[in-house]
Order: structure tokens, then C-alpha cells, then sequence
């Protein structure tokens, strides 16, 4: 079966496996900017399927696939919400940190160590919503990842894909910024040259069978030191949505 995944980056991830849940550690940045992530990824969730975010369990009935689930960040948030979750990570190490905290917080997660290649070749039922949040740039192909996820979804299902833009800003603030300055990750955990612009991400999403419908910036406040989502700004962190028609 033939893998996008990239060994080099998985052992990067499996060496920070145990620290996913340290608010303070090497996943401080996720931490920061999950509140931003899920704000977005709820609002299109709700809007595609029709659902309430104010009553209890609003995602009761979808069957959700987080790939690259790291410790569980947005997989837990998702099964609160009523959704059934597969979580699924490369990194092997990550998957009992996730299994772990699931347990402790009393949440009922399938999670696995797997690639989108291989579940999408598999049997597995297709999905509902897949999240695909931070991976697209550490991927060897990303047209043939992205690819695999399209086959991973249901016919009117949503992919929520969330990536770095590749520009002099983006090298400032994701290489210089946030592994030398703020070393709030490890030098060297991302590859400025994997970076993909907004435009290139929508061409390939559309290459890979689906149709992305709206792209939104992360931008972070250094004042407030929060994120918010802009409609403008896409110039560092970007989301996009798109439906499998």
C-alpha cells in the first residue's frame, strides 16, 4: 500500500508524544489555538448538517475522523459534543497518551494507529466529517493524502483542513517565532519548503475530488496573546472547509 506518511516527521511527533496534554509544554501553540480551531470547526459542522450548538450532544448521529489526533485536542471536544470519533495517528506513541486521557475523562474514543491510505483501502465505513488539522505539510504527497481523505467520506460529507501559508511572514512567525524565539516547539519540527499557500491548498483539494467552499485565517494577538479567526488575514495559520459533492 503506498504511504504518504514521512518517517522523518512522525519521529518528530513520537518524540513529544507524552507531553500532548502539558498546557505548558511542547504543545503549548495547539493549546492556545484549539478554542480558535473549534469555534471554527463547530460553526461549520452545525452549518452543513443542519445542527444546534445549543442543545446538548448537537453532533449525536455523525461519525467524525480526526487524522493526526496527536493526544486527542480536538477528538475529546468532538465526542462531548455527541459525535462518534475515530482518531487516528501515524505516530505510534501517541495513541495510548490519547487512549489514556479518554479513559481518565470518562469518553468513549476509537482510537488507532493507522495512516488515511491504509483506512480508506480498508472496509472502514466512511464519515461524516473528517478533520484533518495540521498534517497537510508534514505529508511526503499531499495531493495523494489529501486524496485518501476525500475517499474516507461520505457523499455531502465535510473536510475541515487547517495548514500554514508559505511566505516571509509565515517563515517569521511558524520557523523563527515559534521554535528559536518562543521555543514553543522544537527546532526543526516543521519545514518552512512543505508550507502550503491557501491557493495551492484549494487546487489541490479540488484535485483530490472535493469542492472547498470557505478558507478563514488564524490570527494570533500578541497583545491579548489569543487567536481569533479572521476573514482576511490568511498570511500565517489558514483553514479551509470543503463538501464531497
Amino acid at each position: 500500500m503506498t504511504t504518504t506518511v514521512d518517517a522523518a516527521e512522525i519521529a518528530k511527533f513520537e518524540a513529544m508524544a507524552a507531553e500532548w496534554w502539558d498546557t505548558n509544554g511542547k504543545f503549548k501553540p495547539l493549546h492556545m489555538l484549539n478554542p480558535c480551531r473549534l469555534d471554527y470547526i463547530t460553526q461549520q459542522i452545525a452549518m452543513e448538517f443542519d445542527r444546534d450548538l445549543t442543545q446538548p450532544e448537537p453532533f449525536k448521529g455523525l461519525r467524525l475522523l480526526d487524522i493526526g489526533c496527536g493526544g486527542g485536542l480536538l477528538s475529546e471536544p468532538m465526542t462531548r459534543l455527541g459525535a462518534t470519533v475515530v482518531g487516528v495517528d501515524a505516530a505510534e506513541r501517541n495513541i495510548p497518551v490519547a487512549q489514556l486521557h479518554a479513559e481518565q475523562s470518562g469518553l468513549e474514543i476509537d482510537y488507532r494507529c493507522t495512516t488515511a491510505e491504509d483506512l480508506a483501502a480498508s472496509d472502514e465505513p466512511r464519515f461524516d466529517v473528517v478533520l484533518n488539522m495540521e498534517v497537510v505539510e508534514h505529508v511526503a504527497d499531499p495531493l495523494a493524502y489529501l486524496t485518501a481523505c476525500q475517499q474516507l467520506m461520505k457523499s455531502g460529507g465535510l473536510m475541515i483542513c487547517s495548514t500554514l501559508n508559505r511566505n516571509p511572514k509565515s517563515f517569521v512567525m511558524g520557523i523563527i517565532g515559534a521554535e528559536y524565539v518562543m521555543r514553543w516547539l522544537p527546532k526543526g519540527t516543521h519545514d518552512w519548503r512543505k508550507f502550503i499557500t491557501p491557493d495551492e491548498l484549494f487546487q489541490l483539494i479540488e484535485q483530490s475530488g472535493l469542492t472547498p467552499v470557505d478558507r478563514k485565517g488564524f490570527q494570533f494577538n500578541p497583545v491579548t496573546w489569543k487567536w481569533r479567526i479572521s476573514a482576511k488575514d490568511l498570511s500565517v495559520n489558514y483553514v479551509t472547509a470543503s463538501i464531497k459533492r
